[in-house]
């Protein structure tokens, strides 16, 4: 991993480490570490990814969004039977306990592996199974957003909506439904039957916008899809009208920082718009998105966050009690957390 931004605020790594945290955009392949990476790209030789650690760091370095779109899609095409699926998910378990983060919500693309060939039943049985599995073994709570691939259209569409929503199938850990993939020519209205049908059947609407697109894309999320939360909203400081909104309905904003600068979706960290989000009064969540693919983890991007936002170790919980009040986790559970938040912190600050 490459080593955090440096800044003034370094002496908040320590304190951030032992932070008790929640997680709500982090996407399942894109949570594979060069370790989990090197071991699927060796089980499967005929890729075009490489085998070297140290290689596959360098294979994640990005000219552009498009480019990383590439770089993704030729991880994704690693995860080809039901065991590489279980590897995988445990495996981003694991790195998730080593960081504090007591409950995260993941991305996952069923369609990505069942249009592959893997079953859907064996699918959703082995992510179910890493799931207990790392909740018994690690203690933290994972739940699931199944996303639609834009680029794929509105057969990916329509796929993950059955997955997402047929009894019988439908994971007992699903709790939400997004969409993912580029922005630019893949228009959110036209996914709006089928988050209709997501949230007939109680799942909460978590779709990416704005983030290489105007805040109109925003718009559309919120107006077509009953966006909750926005993955990224990058263009949404764009528009003045668009942020009060944001702030009056509580619609959280799901900020990935060095994702953002990785894609060139903000040209630098000095002009992402994260402090007019929070000026603004919109809920702040911070997210590291595809973090081995981006050289950076939670914790990292809380350490940027509160550069950015000139942060103490107050100021840095109460970003922490964002993630967790925005989260779909029951209500016992986020008080749960919320209290560990505050013990930590006080107990810290006592010291």
């Amino acid at each position: 991993m490459r080593p955090a931004y440096d800044d003034p605020m370094t002496d908040l790594h320590p304190f951030i480490a032992g932070l008790p945290k929640a997680e709500l955009h982090v996407h399942h392949v894109g949570s594979a570490s060069p370790r989990i990476v090197s071991e699927l790209s060796a089980r499967h030789p005929d890729s075009k990814v490489p085998t070297d650690p140290e290689a596959i760091a360098n294979y994640f370095t990005f000219t552009d969004f498009a480019h990383f779109i590439d770089v993704y899609l030729s991880v994704v095409d690693l995860v080809r039977t039901p065991e590489d699926v279980r590897l995988l998910t445990f495996e981003i378990a694991r790195d998730m306990a080593r960081q504090n983060i007591r409950y995260a919500e993941l991305t996952i693309t069923p369609y990505s592996s069942t249009r592959r060939g893997i079953d859907e039943r064996a699918f959703m049985a082995a992510i179910e199974d890493a799931r207990k599995a790392a909740e018994a073994e690690f203690g933290t709570i994972l739940r699931w957003c199944f996303d639609i691939p834009g680029e794929a259209g509105l057969a990916s569409a329509e796929e993950t909506a059955r997955l997402a929503t047929t009894d019988g199938l439908r994971p007992e850990g699903l709790v939400s439904f997004g969409l993912g993939g580029p922005e630019i020519g893949v228009p959110r209205p036209q996914f709006k039957p089928y988050f209709d049908l997501a949230r007939a059947a109680g799942l909460h609407s978590v779709p990416h916008a704005g983030e290489t697109t105007g805040p109109q894309t925003v718009w559309d999320a919120i107006r077509e899809l009953g966006a909750e939360r926005i993955g990224h909203g990058t263009s949404s400081a764009q528009d003045p009208e668009l942020l009060a909104y944001l702030a009056e309905h509580r619609i959280a904003l799901e900020v990935c920082p060095t994702s953002n600068i990785a894609t060139r979706a903000v040209a630098t960290l000095e002009e992402h718009p994260i402090r007019q989000f929070v000026d603004a009064g919109v809920l702040v969540t911070i997210n590291s998105d595809d973090p081995p693919m981006f050289g950076t983890d939670l914790n990292n991007e809380y350490a940027v966050a509160a550069r950015l936002l000139g942060l103490d170790e107050r100021g840095v919980a109460a970003l922490a009690k964002n993630a967790v009040e925005a989260s779909f986790l029951d209500a016992e559970g986020k008080a749960r957390i919320a209290a560990e938040i505050d013990t930590y912190t006080n107990d810290w600050l006592a010291r």
